[in-house]
């Protein structure tokens, strides 16, 4: 066996009503509590808020996080957070960012500018505990915050300081969730395993391991959790598959698929997990040849009856049986169905070429030219 290190990632309490004892895993005294306006309209946090007032832990809410948040957002919410005790984040990946980033920031009292990257961050941060509301990002389980800068720019700090003390995943919350976003975020989830699975650097056996059951997971429940959301064991099983790949790719980063799908989401504002989708199966044709032996045991997970045929169908039916799920879930798979045509594509291609951090985990090299061409394979 290989040397390998890898990082289990925080504290766990998964469970119906986990979300309603956030006090149990905080320390006494104010609690900055990040989250954004659309689930405060919904009331979505309204039982966390209340089981923490009813401990006797002020929640002082911040709730202007938008999607790909901005430094300036972050930077309100750390200020939202001065004499703070704790900090919770509480929604889909964009608060659990900013909830990650603002605690650190605020326990470490250093600048934002001097941790971007990879193991800059080594300070102490205010305690943190993470909640998800989709089961797609699986912020709560990895040390990286994903911050826009200069209106489309995205970068990221990467440091094992960010890594929560407790995940808490409480299915109910992704209850009832809109198709869209449960589609979105399950094809996310799923790119997270696939791109673990298949990093070109610190893919190591546990986090396979932990990959193949979150893909297993994931693969095995979207398309019940689309067709019947409030199907709890369902929604269950794609959460927990989403903190599963969290974790994985903690340790295996993710890759090609992310790097293309970035500039999609900054210049366009396309959601996350839809910009992934977009530019899944083109990525993985791309890797075919690369990864094929990773993407033939990922085929026969998927599906058992490829065992029957060679690795290289193997690996093409594992990427036609992931595209049949995107397909399923209804997602976009066309850029033109995003607003995005011809006239973008340099754009789109010059600026993948700035995720050097995802790209150095690709099974095989994407230049400039390759990024165009398979933009231009989305249209």
């Amino acid at each position: 066996m290989d040397a390998f290190t890898f990082s289990y990632g925080p504290r766990l309490s998964a469970g119906p009503g986990a979300a309603e004892r956030l006090a149990e895993r905080l320390p006494p005294g104010p609690c900055l509590f990040v989250t954004d306006s659309q689930l405060r309209a919904f009331g979505l946090p309204d039982r966390a808020l209340a089981g923490l007032e009813a401990a006797g832990i002020e929640p002082r809410i911040f709730d202007a996080v938008e999607a790909d948040p901005s430094r300036d957002t972050l930077l309100a919410a750390v200020e939202a957070g001065r004499g703070c005790a704790s900090v919770v984040g509480f929604g889909g990946g964009s608060p659990m960012d900013v909830a990650k980033l603002a605690a650190y920031l605020l326990g470490s009292g250093e600048e934002l500018e001097a941790i971007w990257g990879v193991g800059k961050a080594t300070g102490k941060r205010l305690p943190l505990v993470l909640v998800p509301t989709t089961a797609g990002t699986g912020s709560e389980a990895t040390p990286i915050s994903v911050i826009t800068v200069g209106g489309s720019l995205k970068l990221a700090v990467n440091s094992a300081p960010l890594t929560a003390d407790w995940a808490v995943l409480d299915a109910e919350l992704t209850v009832g969730l809109p198709r869209s976003v449960t589609a979105a975020t399950g094809i996310d989830a799923m790119v997270h395993a696939i791109e673990a699975y298949t990093s070109a650097r610190l893919k190591n056996p546990i986090s396979d391991a932990l990959a193949r059951e979150a893909l297993r997971l994931l693969a095995g429940n979207l398309r019940r959790a689309c067709d019947a959301p409030e199907d709890r064991d369902a929604r269950g099983n794609m959460l927990l598959g989403a903190h599963l790949a969290g974790v994985a790719f903690a340790n295996a980063p993710v890759a090609g698929v992310h790097a293309l799908a970035y500039p999609l989401g900054g210049h366009f504002h396309v959601p996350h997990g839809v910009s992934n989708a977009l530019m899944l199966t083109h990525v993985l044709g791309h890797n075919l040849h690369a990864a094929m032996p990773l993407y033939a045991e990922l085929g026969t997970l998927l599906d058992p009856a490829l065992a029957r045929v060679g690795t290289q169908a193997q690996a093409r039916g594992f990427v036609e049986r992931v595209g049949a799920l995107c397909r399923e879930a209804g997602v976009p798979l066309r850029l033109s169905e995003v607003g995005i045509g011809p006239e973008h594509l340099d754009l789109l291609a010059a600026d993948a070429m700035k995720q050097e951090r995802l790209l150095v985990n690709n099974p095989c090299p994407i230049s400039e030219a390759d990024a165009r061409r398979l933009y231009e394979a989305a249209l």
